[in-house]
């Protein structure tokens, strides 16, 4: 083959004179966070950017003073930490008609006459459907105080009673009353709430010590309700 006749041959065979359906197929990097400019196959590099997010983020539940608003070449974000919601329901039978039930619990400054940690409930005179709620009680080797205000939610007559913190505590709840027989009821109770600050160290054992006190409540709900 003459030089001539070479060259052409390997201009030819040169990838920039290919037609694009012989192009080489490149495998795509696989990137670790989708949708963003991040995108790298380095294992190393994927290590050090997860470690300083957990490193940020870390830093942010603990209480550290120093925060960062973004991590402007991963897109990666700092969490703010979240207070964890519990939940707890009881329920009891009662020997008094449903109407009787739900009428007691609709009276809501009575409250503290049976529920054990509730020490005052106040409706607000210009706005029936807010009520002011005091707690005090004394657990886990402290005085645990706090005060919430609170709407009612629309109820459903004889069927159930709901409610939400507006400022304060947050919690919110219902009561709901199921007919057993015409002289007996039985009546569910739902207390949600976001574990205050103070508790979070003693969160498992605040849900099983709050359950005790609302069936508790509703036993002496019980006896208060059939003396009416």
């Amino acid at each position: 083959m003459s030089a001539t006749a070479t060259a052409a041959a390997v201009f030819a065979s040169s990838p920039a004179t290919r037609s694009p359906g012989h192009l080489p197929t490149r495998k795509p990097r696989n990137p670790i966070f989708h949708g963003n400019r991040f995108a790298s196959s380095s294992s190393s590099r994927s290590s050090s950017l997860l470690g300083r997010a957990f490193f940020i983020t870390n830093r942010s539940i603990h209480g550290s003073t120093t925060r960062r608003s973004s991590l402007s070449t991963t897109g990666i974000r700092p969490f703010s930490p979240v207070m964890e919601w519990q939940d707890c329901t009881v329920k009891m039978e009662m020997d008094v008609p449903i109407s009787v039930a739900y009428e007691c619990y609709s009276d809501r400054e009575s409250i503290p006459r049976w529920m054990p940690f509730i020490s005052s409930v106040k409706i607000l005179e210009d706005k029936p459907d807010l009520s002011r709620w005091s707690l005090k009680y004394k657990a886990f080797g402290q005085d645990i105080e706090y005060s919430w205000l609170a709407r009612n939610m629309q109820p459903t007559p004889n069927q159930k009673i709901h409610w939400r913190s507006l400022e304060g505590l947050p919690n919110r709840g219902a009561v709901r009353f199921y007919p057993k027989g015409p002289s007996s009821c039985i009546v569910e109770l739902t207390v949600s709430y976001e574990v205050p600050q103070l508790l979070v160290p003693v969160a498992s054992a605040l849900q099983p010590f709050l359950e005790s006190l609302l069936r508790r409540g509703l036993e002496r709900f019980a006896v208060f309700a059939k003396s009416n």
